[in-house]
């Protein structure tokens, strides 16, 4: 893979929460695992997608409470790289007060959540972290506004982790991907009109890849971007700016 072969992580311990449906979680994680780093993942299912069953150690895990996280934290040595991808949508469904906290609590607490169990390990080897936010951070999403409003605030957590965090040695950014290819965008990707639609604001005229991800995300973490902590990284061929 081009984009693992320009880095060297070998050596570096990655943890990639939410990569269990083959999307931009578990691309994120070959990136890392193709340029030699010591990758394990997780996801709510009971095993993650077949592709990936026998490439990465797997933990199934379900960040809605602390003490699945906790008891992760306990058992995990060096963790030199935390990406933050876990995150679920219901297009449609959100106004509904039940859905909307489910929402908020998966992408934006669970986010918390992790990014603190894991602090200590992340202060150890002045690691890095990276969340995953959304062009929906700085759009407003009439079908999916808990997804909006839970991203948006990961973009803001970003940023107060980031100086918060400074001190300890700790690097912190988001990626904010726009509309991408993945199991979790296939319901809004059965409207033709709406596929035409995105396609004709990009600039790039297509939707992303999860690979076109994985990319940004070993940039960040790498010292490249020594000096870049607190920023929230567009990766939607130019939709956000069109």
């Amino acid at each position: 893979m081009v984009r693992a072969a320009s880095f060297d992580y070998s050596g570096a311990r990655v943890l990639v929460i939410g990569a269990s449906r083959g999307g931009i979680g578990a691309a994120i994680a070959r990136a890392y695992q193709d340029a030699r780093a010591d990758v394990t993942i997780t996801g709510l299912e009971p095993q993650p997608a077949e592709q990936d069953r026998k490439r990465f150690p797997y933990v199934q895990l379900d960040i809605r409470g602390p003490d699945a996280i906790d008891k992760l934290a306990a058992q995990t040595g060096q963790l030199d790289i935390l990406v933050n991808c876990a995150a679920i949508t219901s297009r449609g469904e959100e106004m509904a007060p039940a859905v909307f906290e489910r929402v908020v609590d998966i992408n934006l607490h669970g986010t918390f959540r992790t990014a603190t169990a894991f602090h200590p390990h992340l202060t150890a080897t002045k690691g890095v972290l990276i969340n995953i936010a959304s062009m929906y951070a700085a759009f407003g999403s009439p079908r999916n506004p808990a997804y909006g409003a839970s991203k948006a605030a990961v973009a803001q957590l970003t940023k107060s982790l980031a100086i918060a965090w400074a001190q300890d040695g700790i690097r912190v950014n988001a990626l904010a991907p726009g509309f991408i290819v993945t199991e979790q965008s296939a319901k809004s990707r059965t409207d033709p009109d709406h596929v035409a639609a995105v396609n004709a604001r990009t600039p790039m005229g297509r939707w992303g890849e999860p690979d076109d991800i994985a990319g940004a995300a070993l940039f960040l973490t790498s010292s490249s971007a020594g000096f870049i902590t607190g920023t929230c990284l567009s990766v939607d061929g130019g939709y956000s700016i069109a």
